[in-house]
C-alpha cells in the first residue's frame, strides 16, 4: 500500500516537472531522473495537484504568478523572459546567493510603525523596491510598460524604463505620473545613443542608467528551446533582416536613423571614454548598470558617475556564476559612501531586499516577478507582486527591530559560516 502511494506521488511529481518551464531549459535534466534534493526555483515545490491562482489576491508569494504567466504567454515570449544563458549558472546563483547571508534579529524594540521610504537623487519613494528595466513588455500583456507604470504609481515605486520597451518614454512617464529613470543600451553609433539620451532628458527623466554588460552575443538556451514549441507566424512582428526592422515596435527609437547599424546593435565598442562623453551631453545623473567588481566601481566614481547599479542582467548577460548579492559588499566598501549603490538580479523576497539594504545598498530591483504578474493578470498582477514583496520586507524589518530603512546597517546581516 505504502509503495503504491509512493509510486503515485513520484509519478505526479515527474509529470509536474515535465510540464514546468524548467524542463524546457534543461535545468532539471542535469539532476537526472531521481527526485532532486534541491532545485533552482521554489516554484518547483508547488504540489503537483495545485490549482493555478485565478486572481492576484489569491497569490501567497510572487512565485504563484509564474505558472499562470507560463500558461498565458506564448512559449517563445515566455522563453525570452525566463532564460539566462549557457548553463544558467548565474541565473541560479542569483537566488542561491541569498542563502550565504543571514539576518540578525533584534528584540524588544517598538516596531508598530515602520517607515520604508527612501530618497534617491532628491526624489522620495515609498519603499526601496524599484521596478527594473525589462524590454518588450507587450510580449507578456497587451498593456505592456504602461500597465507596469500604473502599478508602480500605485505603490510610488521608482521605475526604470528599458530602451527596448514597446511603449515610449513619454507614454510611460505619463502613465507613471512622475519622472522615471531611463535605461540606455548604448548604440555602436554615437549619434543613436545621443538621440536616445536627448529624448529621455526631454521626457523629464532625471537619471540615465547606462547598461555596460551587454557587449556581445548570448546563447539563450531556454528561449531557443521554447521557440521550437511556438507554432505562431512571428516574422511580421520579429523581422530580423536589419536592426531597424528588429526594433520597429520599440518606440523609443522612433525618428532615429538606424540604417547604418548592422547585426544585433550591441555596443561592443562601449568604453569609459564614451561614458564620459555622455556625461558631457546631458544634465541627467548617470548610473552605471552592470558593475560587478570594486575595481570598476572605483573607476566609475573617479570618472564622475553619479551612482552604481550592481547587476548581472538577471543572469542574461554572462554566465560568470557569481550572484550580485555576493558582489555587493566589495562594491559598497570600494565606493565608501561617495555615490549611491543600488542592486538587482534575483530578488524575489522581502528578506532579500532587507539583506541588500543592511549591506549598504539604497534600493533593490524586481525584474522577472513583476513580468510574471504582468503576464498573469496585467496591471493588477504587477501591483500584487510589488505589494507582496513590500509586505514581506516590512515583516523582515520588524523582526530585525528596525523602524526605518535608515536604521539598517551591517550589524543586521552576517555571512553564513
Amino acid at each position: 500500500m505504502t509503495s503504491s502511494i509512493a509510486c503515485t506521488s513520484r509519478r505526479k511529481f515527474l509529470q509536474y516537472l515535465a510540464a514546468s518551464p524548467l524542463a524546457a531549459s534543461g535545468a532539471i535534466d542535469a539532476y537526472g531522473m531521481e527526485t532532486p534534493s534541491k532545485l533552482p526555483d521554489p516554484m518547483i515545490w508547488r504540489s503537483a495537484d495545485s490549482v493555478l491562482i485565478k486572481n492576484p489576491r489569491e497569490a501567497i508569494n510572487v512565485f504563484d504568478f509564474e505558472p499562470v504567466a507560463r500558461k498565458n504567454v506564448p512559449p517563445a515570449h515566455f522563453g525570452y523572459m525566463a532564460s539566462g544563458i549557457d548553463d544558467e549558472v548565474t541565473l541560479r546563483a542569483n537566488r542561491e546567493g541569498f542563502l550565504k547571508f543571514q539576518l540578525r534579529p533584534r528584540r524588544l524594540n517598538d516596531v508598530s510603525k515602520v517607515d520604508m521610504s527612501i530618497e534617491l537623487f532628491g526624489a522620495k519613494y515609498d519603499s526601496p523596491i524599484f521596478v527594473c528595466p525589462t524590454g518588450g513588455n507587450k510580449f507578456f500583456h497587451p498593456d505592456g510598460e504602461v500597465a507596469v507604470a500604473k502599478a508602480a504609481r500605485v505603490g510610488n515605486h521608482l521605475q526604470i524604463l528599458s530602451t527596448s520597451s514597446n511603449d515610449s518614454v513619454e507614454d510611460v512617464t505619463g502613465a507613471r505620473g512622475a519622472p522615471i529613470w531611463f535605461q540606455l543600451y548604448a548604440s555602436p553609433r554615437w549619434e543613436v545613443a545621443q538621440a536616445l539620451i536627448r529624448r529621455a532628458e526631454a521626457a523629464g527623466c532625471p537619471v540615465l542608467a547606462v547598461t555596460v554588460d551587454r557587449v556581445g552575443g548570448r546563447n539563450q538556451e531556454t528561449l531557443f528551446r521554447l521557440m521550437r514549441e511556438d507554432t505562431r507566424e512571428c516574422s511580421t512582428c520579429h523581422d530580423r533582416t536589419s536592426f531597424a526592422k528588429r526594433v520597429l515596435r520599440r518606440h523609443n527609437y522612433d525618428g532615429i536613423d538606424l540604417s547604418s547599424i548592422t547585426g544585433s546593435g550591441e555596443s561592443s565598442n562601449l568604453s569609459w571614454e564614451i561614458v564620459k562623453r555622455m556625461r558631457d551631453v546631458t544634465k541627467m545623473k548617470i548610473v552605471l548598470k552592470g558593475i560587478l567588481t570594486p575595481e570598476d566601481a572605483e573607476v566609475a566614481v573617479q570618472n564622475g558617475m553619479d551612482g552604481i547599479l550592481v547587476s548581472n542582467h538577471g543572469g542574461r548577460g554572462e554566465d560568470n556564476g557569481r550572484s550580485t548579492i555576493d558582489a555587493l559588499p566589495e562594491i559598497i566598501a570600494a565606493v565608501n559612501g561617495r555615490v549611491p549603490v543600488i542592486i538587482d538580479s534575483g530578488f524575489r523576497r522581502g528578506t532579500d531586499v532587507v539583506k541588500a539594504l543592511a549591506m549598504g545598498a539604497q534600493a533593490a530591483g524586481i525584474g522577472r516577478p513583476y513580468l510574471w504578474g504582468l503576464g498573469a493578470f496585467g496591471q493588477e498582477g504587477v501591483e500584487r507582486v510589488l505589494d507582496l514583496v513590500r509586505t514581506e520586507m516590512r515583516a523582515a524589518m520588524q523582526q530585525c527591530g528596525v523602524r526605518s530603512v535608515k536604521e539598517l546597517n551591517s550589524s543586521f546581516v552576517r555571512r553564513a559560516s
